[in-house]
């Protein structure tokens, strides 16, 4: 005689239980990971909607994403090509200038801007920095590393495709750099080379999409264990000559 009796079957209970906390494990991962970005998001809003403030000597990890000022004199000498920079479609290289502050901090990279290349596969031609002191708007910003993608940097022909603050120090002639890039703001004249303002956030938060996609295949599987045991259940109750 059968029974109405919920028995798992021990193949697919095998399976279910490491899926499902995998899974599951997965969505509250992802939860987390939505908290993270959702506080990462709104302190960098903060810092971009924030006045300007003095760039301080020691830069703390604050510093990413926060509108700052800083004085001194610009060492054109020593000027720095980020190569393969593309603004509005156009590809394009961006300037990248030491900053020699009159405070004695460490000297600060400033990212002039944006300047496209000419027909000729050159840079066009663009204003060099200003050789009095001058107090720089823009900015900061912790370079990240170098991408899986990106070629090696060459300081000797001064082709750079990521930002090696230790590195462009060294071949500034400067013992170190402060840790952090400031981006030059937009000046009142856009349409001069270098371009200003070339700060972009793009910083996707789908987490919580992510965390959804995976509590749903976790439902899905439960679902799917729970169907076949009772189509399992209710074929032993109508026997084999039903």
């Amino acid at each position: 005689m059968t029974t109405g009796r919920f028995r798992p079957e021990f193949w697919p209970t095998v399976f279910l239980i490491p899926a499902l906390a995998l899974m599951i494990g997965l969505g509250v991962w992802q939860l987390e990971r939505l908290a993270w970005k959702t506080d990462l998001i709104d302190r960098i809003e903060r810092g971009l909607a924030a006045p300007p403030v003095p760039l301080p000597a020691g830069i703390g990890p604050d510093f990413d994403y926060r509108h700052v000022t800083v004085t001194g004199r610009f060492d054109a000498v020593h000027a720095f090509r980020l190569l393969a920079r593309v603004h509005d479609g156009a590809a394009g290289i961006q300037v990248v200038v030491p900053l020699i502050r009159d405070d004695g901090g460490p000297a600060v990279m400033v990212n002039r801007g944006w300047v496209p290349l000419g027909t000729d596969g050159k840079p066009v031609a663009y204003d060099p920095p200003p050789e009095d002191t001058v107090t720089v708007e823009g900015v900061a910003r912790r370079p990240l590393p170098q991408g899986w993608m990106q070629p090696d940097n060459s300081p000797g022909t001064n082709e750079w495709f990521w930002v090696d603050l230790p590195a462009m120090a060294v071949a500034a002639g400067q013992d170190r750099a402060a840790p952090a890039v400031v981006e030059q703001a937009a000046g009142p004249a856009p349409a001069r080379y270098p371009l200003g303002g070339q700060t972009q956030v793009d910083l996707p938060n789908d987490h919580l999409q992510y965390a959804i996609t995976w509590f749903g295949f976790a439902a899905i599987l439960i679902a799917i264990y729970l169907l076949h045991h009772l189509r399992r259940g209710r074929a032993a109750r109508k026997g084999p000559d039903a």
